[in-house]
């Protein structure tokens, strides 16, 4: 019961600590000031998205193709108006 205890209150500080705002809003110049947050929250980098090709894999299959062909047939036997 104490260990829960000691880790809420660890837990309670510990989003204080993290939520310390950084004092860029005190700097009056607006250069500095951007500069102060560029730093503070640097822009994320985008990953290029790797495309990789496995030339061993066979190519997709649609597995309906040949469901869809047969049902065709089928429809195009069926007299209309005989």
């Amino acid at each position: 019961m104490k260990t829960l205890l000691v880790v809420l209150t660890l837990g309670a500080f510990a989003q204080g600590a993290i939520a310390g705002e950084s004092d860029c809003r005190e700097i009056e110049s607006t250069s500095g000031r951007l500069a102060c947050y560029d730093a503070a929250f640097p822009p994320k980098v985008k990953k290029s998205i790797a495309v990789e090709i496995d030339i061993s894999r066979a190519p997709y299959k649609d597995p309906f193709v040949a469901e869809e062909a047969r049902t065709a047939a089928k429809l195009k036997n069926i007299c209309r108006g005989c």
